[in-house]
């Protein structure tokens, strides 16, 4: 296992052990399909870190401030403000609910600097009852030209595979999508298949919430690059969705209108 590997097992196991209790309240309840496009914050659907960070990798504390809706577009925010144990606040949202089996997507701009981590994933863990299970797609702000997919089963992880954004993550809105079934999981980037996972073991099978979150750390380097704030970062989500198995084009662009 690589050092980087070996980092990102350990930040990503802390998660669960970070997030307040009570924000799993409604954990048990399975989510049903759905689009959001952000015309404000459903309190129903979504909750929203504040008031603690994930650990010493974290130099940011989860802040309310930090997640806004403008002009249809939810914003997740990182800047220099004391916050908790940290002098950085940064942003996250997450569901309410489990989901399953099915369709994820979301359009996504994401944030830029060394140090951040732009990141669309779901996860299920400890805190939950459950054993570490994920789906990622990150941007890290060191070289946003590539997104990086990866899986974590019963928080094994080392799947990881870069993936070029044309144009760049960060200087548009991109779509990233993953069909998640029994036995397969494919990522896809603009409506192109850019990974197909067949391996049994290498996909989870727990149900998973749904997560947008900005953060940055001054200690990961050698994955996320050497922290260099150059003032405040933005991560910017125009619509997320989730299709059921058996249901399709719940919207127009949705990759489920043309994708078996």
């Amino acid at each position: 296992m690589t050092q980087s590997i070996s980092k990102m097992l350990l930040v990503l196991s802390a998660i669960s052990a970070a997030i307040p209790v009570s924000a799993f309240a409604q954990g048990a309840k399975t989510g049903t399909s759905f689009v959001d496009n952000f015309d404000g914050i459903d309190q129903k659907t979504w909750y929203i870190s504040d008031g603690w960070d994930n650990g010493d990798h974290q130099n940011c504390t989860w802040s309310k401030r930090q997640v806004a809706v403008h002009d249809g577009v939810l914003e997740l925010t990182f800047e220099q403000r004391k916050a908790g144990k940290r002098d950085y606040a940064c942003g996250e949202i997450q569901t309410k609910k489990r989901f399953g089996y099915g369709t994820y997507e979301a359009r996504i701009k994401t944030a830029e600097g060394s140090g951040l981590n732009s990141a669309f994933f779901t996860y299920i863990g400890p805190t939950d009852k459950k054993p570490h299970d994920e789906i990622d797609f990150e941007v890290l702000g060191k070289d946003s030209a590539k997104v990086q997919v990866n899986q974590y089963i019963s928080a094994k992880g080392g799947n990881e595979k870069q993936i070029d954004v044309a144009g760049g993550a960060n200087a548009g809105f991109n779509d990233y999508a993953f069909i998640w079934e029994q036995g397969r999981l494919r990522y896809y980037l603009n409506g192109t298949l850019v990974q197909e996972v067949t391996d049994p073991t290498k996909i989870p099978v727990n149900e998973q919430k749904i997560f947008f979150s900005l953060w940055g750390t001054d200690t990961l380097t050698d994955w996320m690059g050497k922290f260099d704030y150059q003032g405040p970062a933005k991560m910017q989500i125009d619509r997320v969705a989730y299709t059921a198995p058996g249901e399709k084009c719940l919207f127009p662009e949705s990759i489920t209108c043309t994708v078996d």
